[in-house]
């Protein structure tokens, strides 16, 4: 029995490294580049705390419904009100729609560095847009048979692109630090740090046995946290602050850790390796989420409106993400900066955050904690609206380092 139970708490812990292990790693070598590698890490520790915590939250009124329908929207409703609900409902709107539009902008980006196309041109995005969205529609039983090997793939490419990376680190950029980017570490560190959504399939896969999905939780964000920091120091290491592939200069054009890093390294195998683990992230990171907006979208409409067309719930899925994208084609790290800032700051921050604070019975300990997190997930909000604002104080501009 406790053999069974291991097997699927590492089971399920893998799971939750898959989801960590996104697209969003592909952009924190730049934006946490700019801040230097001890602010990064710091910035990690505190928000990464958060979201473990959030998920805690979580994963225990998951396992206290032991309702296979459970979801975010009526719990948030059940503690908060009717504007719960609602604000569950659009933060989620804003996340899932914003990682679609980011994983077309990038992978666009990807593929125009490697055939040496200038500029973001409409028709490349056009193209990954549809086999991206193929994928998504498939079959789910055809989904989960290739997913395994894909993710298998992603470590096998990860693993290799820190190898071939050391050798090109410069201890004395490591020393570097600038505070004054910190706030724009947060919204790209929190969205490294979500992989909420999937808490009540493993609470359900799990048998409602909370402490086991505490425990892989656990062991999959400190995976999580080593690949992230890892990737980063590669990416801080590697890249020229200031220069044509520096990290000024990709953090201004929204580009890619893996776009800079292949041209400064000029290694092939990067290269080859980099297009491969950036293409799978983007597309295993669009599969689940472009599933999980469609089943959003699909609710919402037969709930709300009594509306079952198929064909609806497709355009309204994927319509507004392929159009941004293609207008804006330099909007990835844009894009999970909202994502992150916003939409999971809210629906798996501040929201939980209440909840833990509002449960009568919770210890005095774990409201603190409640309480603690709550105020940092308020901050990151402020710091990331005005950061949009262009408010000075939040939006410290890198360009002013280039004139």
């Amino acid at each position: 029995m406790e053999v069974k139970n291991s097997f699927k708490i590492i089971a399920a812990t893998g799971l939750v490294v898959g989801n960590l292990i996104g697209a969003g790693i592909l952009a924190l070598p730049i934006s946490l580049g700019l801040v230097g590698v001890i602010p990064s890490l710091v910035a990690m520790l505190l928000y990464s705390s958060m979201m473990l915590f959030t998920a805690n939250v979580l994963a225990k009124e998951s396992g206290e419904a032991k309702n296979v329908n459970f979801d975010y929207p009526s719990l948030y409703e059940h503690y908060l009100g009717k504007w719960g609900k609602w604000a569950a409902v659009a933060t989620n709107a804003i996340i899932l729609y914003g990682l679609l539009i980011a994983y077309i902008s990038g992978g666009t980006q990807i593929i125009a560095d490697l055939f040496g196309i200038s500029g973001t041109p409409i028709y490349v995005a056009l193209v990954l847009s549809f086999i991206l969205i193929i994928l998504t529609i498939m079959d789910l039983s055809v989904i989960n048979k290739y997913n395994t090997v894909l993710i298998g793939g992603l470590f096998i490419a990860f693993a290799g692109l820190i190898i071939l990376s050391f050798p090109g680190i410069s201890v004395s950029r490591l020393a570097e630090s600038h505070w004054k980017y910190f706030g724009l570490t947060i919204p790209l560190v929190v969205t490294a740090s979500h992989f909420h959504n999937i808490i009540p399939t493993l609470c359900k896969d799990l048998e409602w046995d909370v402490k086991a999905l505490k425990k892989a939780m656990l062991f999959g964000m400190i995976a999580a946290v080593i690949m992230n920091m890892l990737w980063t120091i590669c990416g801080i290491g590697c890249l020229e602050r200031i220069g044509e592939n520096g990290l000024l200069n990709a953090y201004i054009n929204n580009l890619p850790a893996t776009v800079p890093m292949s041209k400064v390294l000029n290694s092939q195998t990067f290269t080859i390796l980099a297009v491969i683990f950036s293409m799978v992230a983007i597309s295993t990171s669009f599969l689940a989420n472009g599933l999980g907006l469609m089943s959003f979208v699909r609710d919402l409409l037969y709930n709300t409106f009594k509306i079952d067309k198929q064909y609806l719930v497709r355009l309204i899925t994927f319509a507004p993400p392929v159009i941004i994208a293609v207008i804006w084609p330099e909007i990835f790290i844009k894009a999970l900066n909202v994502v992150g800032g916003i939409g999971i700051v809210t629906l798996f921050g501040i929201l939980p955050c209440l909840i833990s604070i509002l449960k009568k019975d919770n210890s005095l300990k774990y409201k603190f904690f409640g309480v603690f997190f709550l105020i940092l997930s308020i901050a990151a909000l402020i710091i990331v609206i005005g950061m949009l604002c262009n408010i000075s104080i939040f939006n410290p501009n890198p360009q002013a380092e280039l004139a």
